[in-house]
């Protein structure tokens, strides 16, 4: 592990054997937080990039993470810390998966071996880290907002502030950015933007010319000269302000900013525009982001800086996707150490289950936003290019988008995370269930997973689906359920349908070459036994058997065993059976309070069922925190919703 070395932040100038040692120190070494190095030259600061694109390889390698996201805004966040006053400026990054060298240049390299580990770094931007981190980011596309709004309180209370926010190009797809613009280019507040270019082919070659003429676009004189302008133009007569408007944008074209179309875009909301310039390239970043520093201007300003993914390392620049995800790998090589899994994933299980059907019905169509290798829409696209969407980084248009298709009588399979499907709640209420319209809701990441932590926890979607009319809500225990409710989703034609399963592996059951559809609202018995009941819904029910063979062993007789598979509608029958036929009753799921087992109660009072105090009724959920990021297993366990713990349940209801 790398260790910083505080003593070095102050430069000896007392004997020139203590100056010929100090200049052997690797520079990053001399950087325990950005004002350690503000004092350095420009040439200093590209030996620093270079140390921090190291640092950053070496550290990945040995944890895994997000690797080319945060190779490709080195040389951005050296800049942007050496040149403003983090963190009284406020540097905000959208996503937060590129925050690995802001985190090593902000008094965490000793702990970036520890990323994305039990009781480590996050691998995203996080308040109570950091102060360097003034606000946490792990979905995408809400830098602009939360900046505008950092920036317009540093206004109101007297102390304007610098506010950075760094937003990549993957960003612009959602709606919430140009929300933000719109509101931003009317506030008149100086919120600096720098768009992280890094996959667009809007953008011509950069170099020394393009470098010359940002700089001068972003240059006080030409600032003050341009504003100047404006007010004058505004005196003139209409016919000649629109001559003199038309001027300006021909001169601003002549001056670079308007050779690619982009400037239009931007300004036309209301930003000064600056760009395009190399975002490797620190003789161009640093003089530019000088002059918006200390320019003179009321308004938002955007930097158009064009990256690129994976940048100065070979096996990630030679990747199809740069290395964006990655296991532990070689340094030197590349290689990624990657288990060969022992049964395929969920994901894979849902592509390969959707091909199926759509083999049968040319009416099935699937969409992602954005995340299509993630939701196995990619392998559906090699089999049915034409009926496969991605909409980018935008759930709420996804959604409705499959709402207007389900209008024409094709059969849309929305497939979204859990964690990301909270983004477009309000269209799932509004275009879909309210209008009953039958699109299918294939919900990857259900539960917890792991070392994406807190902000990525598939927890909520039972309960805030759930409480929905319309609704029909399932959940897979193992791969080949979650088969055949790809099956029952095609089937359902009634109304909007959905299915939860979690990140990883199957357990390694056999999958049904034709799967058939599931009777909707019924559950299963998996075992029949006496005096104590566990009702699981979702990927909880082998940890649940576990428990029964050890509940057997300790109380001497069978355990019922039972899987939902439905949490809307519930099966009644299944559950009366279970609450009139025992003793205890305890139900399990890996998802929050409010969700299945809050179904079950309220069904299990208004039917009755407790009024004669016999049924020992407990839900067994996720805890109601928001859990830092570790192994699955270990989540689990600090959940509670292990084996062991549904032992100690049971056995805590016998005793009482």
């Amino acid at each position: 592990m790398a260790k910083t070395q505080p003593d070095l932040k102050i430069v000896s100038q007392n004997t020139e054997q203590e100056s010929a040692s100090h200049s052997r120190t690797p520079l990053l070494d001399r950087v325990v937080v950005p004002a350690d190095c503000r004092h350095f030259s420009d040439e200093q600061l590209k030996q620093l990039a270079r140390e921090l694109r190291a640092e950053t390889i070496d550290a990945v390698s040995t944890t895994g993470g997000h690797l080319g996201a945060g190779l490709g805004v080195v040389e951005l966040t050296t800049a942007i810390h050496a040149v403003f006053d983090t963190p009284e400026d406020r540097l905000i990054f959208d996503v937060g998966h590129q925050c690995y060298p802001h985190k090593i240049l902000t008094g965490r390299r000793d702990r970036i071996r520890t990323l994305r580990q039990g009781g480590g770094l996050s691998g995203f931007t996080k308040r109570s880290e950091s102060e360097y981190d003034p606000f946490g980011a792990a979905h995408s596309s809400t830098a602009m907002s939360a900046g505008l709004g950092m920036r317009q309180a540093s206004e109101l209370a007297g102390k304007p502030r610098n506010v950075i926010c760094l937003v990549g190009d993957g960003a612009m797809s959602a709606g919430m950015v140009y929300e933000a613009m719109n509101n931003a280019g009317a506030s008149k507040s100086k919120l600096i933007v720098i768009l992280n270019d890094n996959e667009m082919s809007i953008a011509p070659p950069v170099g020394a010319l393009s470098h010359y003429l940002s700089n001068m676009a972003s240059s006080r004189p030409y600032v003050k000269a341009r504003d100047f302008a404006k007010r004058v133009a505004q005196k003139l007569p209409k016919p000649l302000q629109e001559l003199a408007r038309k001027a300006e944008s021909t001169a601003r074209t002549t001056l670079g900013q308007g050779a690619t179309g982009g400037a239009n875009l931007f300004e036309s909301l209301g930003f000064y525009y600056i760009g395009p310039l190399d975002g490797h390239n620190l003789d161009h970043l640093l003089p530019v982001l000088r002059n918006v520093r200390d320019m003179e201007h009321d308004g938002p300003v955007l930097i158009h800086a064009i990256t690129e993914k994976g940048k100065g390392y070979a096996p990630a620049e030679n990747s199809t996707d740069k290395m964006h995800g990655v296991a532990k790998f070689d340094v030197v090589t590349g290689a990624q150490a990657k288990p060969k899994p022992a049964a395929p994933s969920y994901t894979k299980v849902f592509a390969n289950s959707l091909i199926h059907e759509a083999r049968k019905d040319d009416k099935i169509v699937a969409i992602t936003a954005a995340m299509p290798g993630g939701t196995g829409v990619d392998v559906f696209a090699e089999s049915f290019p034409d009926r496969a969407f991605d909409v980018g980084i935008a759930e709420q248009h996804a959604v409705t988008f499959a709402g207007g298709m389900a209008t024409e009588g094709y059969k849309p399979f929305a497939a979204i995370y859990s964690t990301f499907l909270q983004r477009g709640f309000d269209q799932v209420v509004h275009d879909i269930a309210l209008q009953n319209l039958p699109v299918r809701f294939a919900i990857d990441r259900a539960g917890l997973v792991g070392a994406d932590g807190q902000t990525h926890a598939g927890s909520f979607d039972t309960a805030y689906l759930g409480c929905l009319p319309n609704m029909t809500l399932m959940a897979a225990s193992d791969e080949s359920e979650l088969a055949q409710m790809v099956a029952t989703a095609a089937a359902h034609d009634s109304g909007p349908i959905a299915f939860r399963y979690p990140r990883g592996e199957g357990i390694g059951v056999e999958i049904p070459e034709d799967p058939m559809p599931l009777e909707i609202g019924k559950g299963r018995m998996i075992q029949q036994g006496e005096k104590v009941a566990i009702l699981s819904y979702g990927g909880r029910l082998q940890e649940v058997q576990k428990a029964a063979e050890i509940l057997e062993q300790r109380l001497g007789h069978k355990i019922s065993v039972a899987d939902a598979r439905f949490a809307k509608p519930l099966d009644t029958k299944l559950i009366d059976d279970l609450a009139s036929g025992h003793d205890v009753l305890i139900t399990i799921e890996e998802g929050s309070r409010g969700g299945f087992g809050s179904f079950v109660q309220d069904y299990l009072i208004g039917a009755g069922a407790l009024d004669n105090g016999k049924l020992r009724l407990r839900s067994m959920t996720l805890p109601d925190i928001f859990q830092d990021q570790d192994k699955p297993e270990k989540q689990y366990e600090q959940a509670g919703l292990t084996a062991p713990h549904i032992v100690e349940m049971a056995e805590s209801l016998v005793t009482k």
